[in-house]
């Protein structure tokens, strides 16, 4: 399985920042870290390990970057507000730092994106705010809502980085076209978010799978199995 390590000085963040890619060719895959967790976390748990098949087949190519959360969510050194700007600048740089360099890997010039707990935040708000670059997003045991971070402050940044509550009101016809998982489990702490989730984008209209799964717990064996069955539903 072919692993390559990418570091380079980002003008969007103004710092150093890194990447691991996971195979040759194939449909780009983006997996998000989950809380705080650094560009290898999924390489040491071995979820891309669970993805060996895919990978070595040259059916799918995994970018695994580096999270910003101790800058962003988690930095309770700053203000709330510095907080949600910190993480805008982030998902800035995925899209065109990472997502518009990749995302014509294939002819359909998008990209799937995942994550597991926090990382399916961030898979999830990623994905609806720009579904134009987005075709399959899978989250693993995802959390949808951040103002628990924010002590309580509130502005339009929270309220446009929050998928529980923009989504209602967003009109975009590329929503109607992801291919969505939801995927959690009896025993996951995030189970109330996605069934949240799940009953949002019914109320929209928007086809998607909440993959409920019995006796699983909020950890890595249980996004282990799902990530494997989540990559199998990829068609370029």
């Amino acid at each position: 399985m072919q692993e390559d390590y990418l570091k380079w000085y980002s003008p969007t963040l103004s710092m150093d920042f890194e990447m691991l890619r996971f195979g040759h060719r194939g449909y780009p895959v983006i997996v998000f870290p989950s809380t705080m967790g650094r560009y290898h976390e999924s390489k040491d748990f071995k979820l891309i390990d669970s993805a060996k098949w895919f990978i070595d087949e040259g059916l799918i190519q995994i970018y695994c970057p580096d999270s910003i959360d101790k800058h962003s969510w988690y930095n309770k050194g700053v203000h709330p507000a510095k907080r949600v700007e910190n993480h805008i600048w982030y998902d800035q740089m995925v899209k065109d730092e990472i997502v518009e360099k990749i995302r014509w890997n294939t002819g359909v010039g998008k990209v799937a994106v995942t994550g597991a707990s926090f990382g399916g935040y961030h898979a999830a708000n990623f994905a609806f705010r720009h579904p134009d670059l987005v075709s399959h997003l899978f989250t693993m045991s995802g959390a949808f809502d951040i103002k628990t971070f924010l002590d309580g402050f509130y502005n339009d940044n929270v309220y446009f980085n929050n998928p529980v509550d923009y989504l209602p009101g967003l009109h975009n016809d590329h929503l109607y076209k992801l291919k969505i998982i939801l995927g959690t489990s009896d025993w996951d702490i995030c189970k109330d978010a996605n069934l949240k989730l799940s009953h949002i984008l019914n109320e929209k209209g928007i086809d998607h799978w909440l993959d409920l799964r019995p006796e699983r717990k909020h950890d890595w064996p249980t996004w282990r199995e799902m990530f494997p069955h989540y990559l199998s539903t990829i068609h370029a």
